[in-house]
């Protein structure tokens, strides 16, 4: 797959576009076939090999820095090399331990809990999940009833987590659990605890998604004993963690990778179907290909500022809002052009590639709620950056 249009802005200095080749080539060579342009997600099994290879080149954690273990590379590199493993339609190794729970444990973990975790995030011997959602508190997490009550040297945990990413894969667990039920406001009651998902007292259930496949679960806790040195920074200072944490991921899920890779398969899937023979098509595309080279320069900009610990408030909300409708008009195009393949939910040969629009249509349905529903993004933008009331 040809996918360079978010490099276009990217400027590489002469050290820059000597790493992003080697990165191309390296890539290239070593990611396994099977894993390129999948049209069913890989599971976190399938990805270990694949993480194994990063690992081992000193790849895997680009944003870490070198005394943790990491590449302690500048935010150009890390864009290179995310860039560079999605142009030929290969996966990024999940993020859970990586992205979203390591940067946590590096900035307030204890020097035991670094020297535990680290090792197996790094080289993917342990898979990781994020228990933060609830029924009745998933974007609005203050919300949460999952309790963690401190008896002697142990936690003891009861509740109910869902929509865990990888829960039915994961190993461990970085969760946000009540410890003060009587805090005021609710947030500062609540602290951030690593749960051992083997633990008496742990049901996992998988949860069936439209597609078809069990990428999410929910986790039932009844009487776990959490040892109390897996508490991770203070007790009820989870939230603030956790804020931290929702920052880097709305970065993250507001890349404009989903809607470049969706144009480019749609141009693929409009040459076997005829489509890209017909003026409306070239008119639709024209216009979600300018939309999409807009938000790009805003987003490369946006990563330009966060490289000089600029970035406003209300730039992650505005990535996340902008990044997801414009996947989802993607998808919705390339079921269009599809045509009656397009309403199947059975792959479709293109260039000697499987593709499934359906599929790519189901899986953007969720970018409206992942990593914080698109209401609470606006709802941010209008407290934090227009001063609006409630």
């Amino acid at each position: 797959m040809n996918w360079d249009n978010t490099t276009l802005f990217s400027d590489d200095n002469p050290a820059d576009a000597a790493f992003r080749r080697e990165v191309r080539q390296w890539v290239d060579k070593n990611c396994p076939e099977n894993l390129r342009d999948r049209p069913s997600r890989v599971t976190p099994p399938e990805m270990k090999p694949w993480h194994k290879k990063l690992f081992e080149r000193g790849w895997i954690a680009p944003h870490w820095p070198r005394e943790a273990g990491g590449m302690g590379a500048t935010l150009e590199q890390q864009l290179i090399l995310f860039e560079e493993i999605a142009r030929i339609g290969a996966p990024t190794p999940f993020p859970h331990g990586l992205n979203f729970f390591g940067p946590i444990l590096i900035h307030a973990g204890t020097p035991e809990q670094k020297a535990r975790h680290c090792p197996g995030i790094l080289s993917g011997d342990v898979t990781w999940c994020q228990g933060y959602s609830e029924a009745g508190a998933g974007s609005d997490l203050a919300s949460l009833k999952t309790r963690a009550v401190l008896e002697g040297d142990h936690f003891i945990v009861d509740g109910h987590k869902m929509w865990t990413t990888n829960g039915t894969h994961a190993d461990w667990m970085f969760a946000l659990v009540r410890t003060d039920a009587e805090a005021k406001p609710r947030h500062a009651g609540i602290s951030l605890i690593l749960i051992d998902l083997k633990s008496p007292g742990v049901t996992v259930k998988p949860i069936k998604t439209i597609r078809g496949d069990a990428e999410f679960a929910e986790e039932f806790f009844d009487n776990v004993r959490v040892p109390k040195e897996n508490l991770i920074g203070p007790l009820n200072g989870g939230w603030k963690l956790a804020t931290m944490l929702l920052g880097g991921e709305r970065f993250a899920t507001g890349h404009p990778r989903n809607a470049a890779i969706l144009l480019n398969r749609a141009r693929q899937v409009a040459r076997v179907t005829g489509a890209d023979a017909d003026p409306a098509f070239r008119q639709q595309l024209a216009a979600l290909e300018i939309d999409l080279l807009a938000f790009t320069a805003y987003y490369r900009h946006g990563a330009a500022l966060h490289g000089l610990g600029k970035v406003p408030e209300s730039m992650t909300p505005v990535m996340k809002l902008a990044a997801g409708p414009l996947a989802q008009l993607a998808s919705e195009f390339l079921v269009q052009v599809a045509g009656p393949a397009g309403a199947s939910l059975a792959d479709m040969e293109v260039d000697g590639e499987a593709v499934n629009p359906a599929e790519d249509l189901f899986e953007m349905r969720r970018v409206t709620v992942g990593g914080g529903a698109n209401e609470i993004q606006r709802n941010i933008l209008a407290k934090r950056a227009l001063d609006l009331p409630s």
